[in-house]
């Protein structure tokens, strides 16, 4: 696995979240990026820069144009992380579960 503090770095911004979310919609250029912020293409290309170091992002040369994508093993390598913790969240809820049965059960035979 990449490195998630790099990785959840990176998804702390809210401008680079919005641009991971444009490309959820599909490969786009750098322009067609920066198109949608009040900053400088420069200062667009710096927080690509931390998606692609994060390894969230794929950057390819076509020409002039710098097209981008969403990495899509990135995504699945912190969702394996995440479901990790989902699980034992899960055995957590699941052992308050037989203890609340457990008192619900002790309740009713005992008034």
């Amino acid at each position: 696995m990449r490195n998630l503090d790099a990785t959840f770095s990176a998804l702390s911004d809210a401008t680079r979240r919005a641009i991971l979310s444009r490309l959820a919609t599909g490969e786009a250029t750098v322009m067609e990026l920066a198109r949608p912020f009040a900053m400088s293409q420069p200062a667009v290309s710096r927080h690509l820069r931390v998606l692609e170091e994060a390894g969230l992002i794929t950057r390819r040369v076509d020409g002039a144009k710098r097209h981008c994508r969403l990495a899509a093993h990135s995504i699945s390598e912190i969702d394996q992380w995440l479901d990790v913790l989902r699980k034992a969240l899960e055995k957590n809820y699941d052992r308050l579960d037989r203890v609340l049965a457990f008192q619900a059960q002790v309740r009713k035979e005992n008034p």
